[in-house]
């Protein structure tokens, strides 16, 4: 089956960036939909294009990546936030005011095209490193387990979740578990169908909750 065709707009204050990026994408199948130098010609462009998602900086000339975010989010458009800041508390605004996803720079291609994917879904992607530093601290924080009476999991969709919550891509998991990606999609799916949970990251923070991550 083919995958949806994307059409992205980037925003970067940088030029060597947005072009880079456009390879990138554009090699990738997905469509560059317009560039953007600031956060408010990203705001003007993404209303005026109004692309499948704006892949955008956090810190950019006029408006902030935030800012662009909470804009852009109120008018239905999604946001991917791909940027070099790894700071928890840009992540926890971005997602605040709306973002698909938070990837870093140095995460590679292979990611940002699964975090777009991912944004296409209705999921949301977080670089792994930062996803797993955030349940961490989350799992610290947790006095008690959380509790599940659905659809017990089985022994491989225990393993699919505990390599997922340690940060693993479904690429990542396939080569750890020496199956197909394909197959480790289909029993993500089926974890989060018996959770409830609406994306990855939800599936992570219950792992590690729950005391699933070994």
């Amino acid at each position: 089956m083919t995958e949806p065709e994307i059409r992205v707009l980037i925003a970067d204050d940088h030029k060597i960036v947005r072009t880079g990026l456009r390879m990138i994408l554009e090699s990738h199948n997905v469509i560059v939909a317009g560039e953007a130098a600031d956060g408010a010609e990203a705001v003007e462009s993404a209303r005026r294009l109004r692309p499948d998602i704006v892949l955008l900086d956090i810190e950019m000339p006029r408006l902030d990546g935030i800012e662009v975010t909470k804009l852009l989010s109120q008018q239905s458009l999604r946001v991917v936030i791909l940027t070099s800041f790894d700071s928890d508390d840009y992540v926890y605004a971005a997602l605040r005011n709306g973002a698909c996803g938070y990837v870093l720079k140095h995460s590679g291609p292979a990611l940002l095209i699964e975090a777009l994917h991912a944004a296409m879904a209705g999921d949301a992607l977080v670089s792994p490193s930062i996803t797993v530093r955030l349940l961490r601290n989350l799992a610290r924080r947790t006095s008690t387990a959380g509790t599940f009476t659905g659809e017990p999991l089985t022994e491989r969709e225990k393993q699919v979740l505990s390599l997922l919550a340690r940060g693993q891509s479904n690429d990542e998991i396939a080569q750890s578990m020496v199956i197909a990606p394909s197959t480790v999609k289909t029993h993500v799916q089926s974890v989060q169908r018996k959770l409830g949970a609406r994306n990855r990251v939800e599936l992570a923070a219950w792992a590690w909750e729950t005391g699933h991550v070994e």
